[in-house]
């Protein structure tokens, strides 16, 4: 039994690790969605805000008061105000982060030169990638299409050095 239990065990918490990650990033994904609804219900911009600190990347919501899109000099002059809480990937999942493999470069959200993945209230978003990576080493991807605003969840296959779309 002991035998059987060393050899299960670590097999468990790589699944366990594995599916902590998909759901992490499906759940970034239904966020990019709430973003988008928000924008379109309230007919104004919505963003969601990525912060890169010392304890890793936060995400925030954030909608246009003042009708010129949502942006960082608005939000830290308190004009475009907070929908909801700032929030940490690895608070809600444990060893998952927003974070990219060093082979595949060193900014994990790219969504332009700003740290702002805006909805229109037509629907529309800026095109950009968010990237996640769990403790197992599974490097996912949170592509967002800008014309449709429509997300895609991708998996890095390190071995075949390509993305692998998902669903």
């Amino acid at each position: 039994m002991g035998v059987l239990a060393a050899v299960a065990i670590p097999q468990l918490f790589t699944g366990l690790d594995r599916s902590r990650t998909w759901a992490a990033a499906r759940y970034l994904a239904s966020q990019m969605a709430v973003a988008r609804s928000q924008a379109v219900l309230r007919s104004a911009h919505v963003a969601l805000r990525f912060v890169e600190g010392r304890s890793g990347v936060t995400f925030q919501m954030f909608v246009d008061t003042n009708h010129n899109g949502v942006r960082t000099s608005d939000i830290e002059a308190a004009v475009d105000r907070a929908i909801d809480t700032p929030a940490h990937l690895t608070d809600l999942f444990p060893g998952v982060a927003i974070a990219i493999a060093p082979e595949l470069g060193t900014d994990a959200v790219r969504v332009g030169s700003s740290d702002l993945l805006s909805f229109t209230p037509l629907g529309t978003a800026t095109a950009g990638t968010i990237y996640v990576r769990g403790r197992d080493g599974t490097q996912l991807a949170v592509r967002v299409l800008g014309a449709t605003a429509r997300t895609r969840v991708v998996r890095y296959v390190p071995g075949a050095r390509q993305w692998v779309e998902t669903f």
